[in-house]
């Protein structure tokens, strides 16, 4: 995995080059970047006048798996979000879209949305205030039983994907890497967890999923599953960046809390960080989610685990810029987003500098 970050940085520098606190379960109820000095996640200033701010709960989204959970449940666990006075209350959703739903409607204030949802933010309803991860989670799958080899074979086939995420990001570009359309295939508009049992039926012939619902896919189908492309397959046009986010309106109201929230992050990445916590993390993953440990444990492969200084070194650099400028492109070559937005409009660089100060 070492490898993943720097072939989609490789990859993103090039296009710009060229272009340019306890925590309770619930069911779902701006600034251009300028140079930052050297930074930690949390300096002891920072912690002292943290545990004398107000306290505050925060209602925070997440999709049940590894990569969703990794620093919210770390920072929880850790102590991290007590240290900063907030209480946070964890919602479960199965996918951004519904996130972001659940943010307009008031009932969310924060939330973990994978590649897909990104449009959204793009096309103004939402804004970034802490970069997660570049990740290789998400695949096109399909059955060898079925007749497909290859995503030309795609053609004429019954796909089973999730609208609005990043599955339907993936299964575009594969169809378009073979020559293909939406309109070229039987396309089925699904929930994640459908997707997985019409799979293992038969009654798809191939599918866009993320993990860990790839992982089950390949576990109940085992040989007969046939992998079309990944994330990396498309790494020299668009970067599968992940982020947290939430509403224009609440940023502006509540940017205090944001930096707080954020500070607990950075220290929940750099525990992350170590591959030696990554069993303790993932039992926590399982116990908040319901899920089997080995199922959760099998994921902690699903993206390059940056540290809370590198990633301030790769803001600091424009590296992270770069990666939100490729996956934008991604979705402009798509028809997704219609024209260039400036990164910085719905991107917080300053704010995530403040929190590393």
């Amino acid at each position: 995995m070492k490898k993943l970050l720097a072939t989609l940085m490789a990859a993103a520098m090039a296009l710009s080059l060229a272009a340019c606190g306890s925590t309770s379960s619930s069911a779902a109820p701006e600034s251009a970047p300028a140079d930052a000095g050297s930074s930690s996640a949390a300096t002891s200033e920072a912690a002292s006048e943290s545990t004398s701010a107000e306290p505050i709960t925060m209602n925070v989204a997440y999709m049940p798996n590894y990569s969703s959970l990794v620093e919210v449940v770390t920072a929880d666990k850790m102590g991290y979000f007590e240290e900063e006075g907030i209480d946070v209350n964890l919602v479960q959703f199965q996918d951004g879209p519904t996130i972001i739903a659940a943010m307009e409607n008031g009932s969310i204030d924060v939330g973990y949305i994978g590649s897909g949802a990104h449009k959204l933010c793009i096309n103004g309803q939402a804004k970034i205030f802490c970069f997660a991860h570049v990740g290789n989670g998400d695949r096109v799958m399909a059955l060898k039983s079925h007749g497909i080899e290859t995503a030309a074979d795609l053609a004429g086939k019954t796909i089973g994907y999730s609208a609005g995420t990043s599955s339907e990001a993936i299964l575009n570009k594969t169809l378009a890497s073979a020559g293909l359309s939406m309109s070229d295939v039987n396309a089925m508009e699904m929930e994640a967890s459908g997707i997985v049992s019409a799979m293992i039926s038969g009654s798809l012939d191939a599918c866009a999923l993320w993990s860990p619902s790839t992982l089950a896919v390949e576990e109940e189908l085992g040989d007969d599953v046939i992998e079309l492309a990944d994330n990396l397959s498309f790494s020299d046009s668009s970067a599968s960046v992940s982020s947290w986010i939430c509403m224009s309106e609440y940023a502006d109201a509540n940017y205090d809390n944001l930096l707080r929230f954020t500070r607990a992050l950075y220290k929940a990445k750099d525990y992350r960080a170590d591959e030696a916590n990554a069993e303790q993390i993932s039992q926590w993953i399982a116990e908040e989610c319901g899920l089997d440990f080995d199922t959760v444990y099998a994921q902690r492969g699903d993206a390059e685990w940056l540290t809370s200084q590198e990633m301030m070194d790769e803001v600091n650099d424009g590296t992270i810029e770069s990666l939100y400028k490729s996956q934008q492109d991604g979705f402009i070559a798509s028809g997704d987003v219609e024209a260039e937005v400036p990164v910085s409009d719905y991107v917080m660089f300053d704010l995530m500098k403040e929190a590393a100060a």
